[in-house]
């Protein structure tokens, strides 16, 4: 698709990832966008249009789309991470996770359909899982079968999937790993919007996450 004219809306847009794609969208092209967060005082980028967007509140999400009638294109963004295990993490810490990124991004495509396009940011974890990150890896399973689902719902919509490894953002700031750089894997995803594609695989690590699972199961070493 061509974003040129478009009108977008990026949520959790205030900082990381969210806010490369605003301001990459507004490079691209796109006639207005609509940075979303909860607090829109913390948007802080020049030429888009701050909107107050919780995810998680129904009634929230209902007065942003009354509030951004003319979205064309959708840009989940938004997640959380709180480090849970399943057997003995905090439920009501796992229900927040599936309560931001599954329930959260369904809340958001459902309030503002019918688009034109919509991208999700899945993760790595989609596919596989790791022991401190049990509730995180469950909602984004959850989220690539949303994703995989909308598509099939919405069929003249694109519905693109964007999965990604470790990426230097607050989510991430007290690991000492390799990290993505968050500006090439937004230009990555943006780059897969204007070729129509259904999945984006930001980096090597993930694409072997996905191509692992025609592999049997074994324990992480």
């Amino acid at each position: 698709m061509n974003l040129n004219g478009t009108t977008a809306l990026v949520t959790g847009a205030n900082r990381g990832l969210g806010r490369h794609f605003a301001q990459q969208l507004l490079e691209r092209g796109a006639a207005k966008v609509y940075a979303a967060a909860r607090d829109p005082r913390t948007i802080d980028l020049p030429g888009v249009v701050p909107i107050a967007l919780d995810i998680t509140d129904p009634e929230s999400v209902a007065r942003a789309a009354a509030a951004a009638p003319d979205v064309d294109v959708l840009i989940n963004n938004a997640g959380v991470s709180l480090h849970q295990n399943l057997v003995t993490g905090d439920l009501d810490k796992i229900r927040r996770e599936l309560e931001t990124n599954f329930f959260g991004t369904l809340n958001v495509i459902r309030a503002f359909t019918p688009l034109r396009a919509i991208l999700n940011m899945n993760s790595r974890l989609s596919w596989i899982s790791y022991a401190g990150a049990g509730g995180y890896a469950a909602s984004k399973a959850a989220q690539w079968s949303l994703t995989n689902t909308v598509r099939l719902e919405l069929p003249d919509t694109l519905v693109t999937g964007v999965y990604l490894s470790a990426t230097d953002t607050d989510m991430m700031a007290g690991w000492d790993i390799p990290k993505n750089d968050p500006a090439d894997v937004v230009r990555q995803a943006v780059d897969g919007l204007e070729a129509d594609a259904l999945e984006v695989i930001a980096d090597e690590d993930t694409a072997q996450a996905k191509a692992d699972l025609s592999a049997e199961p074994a324990l992480a070493t």
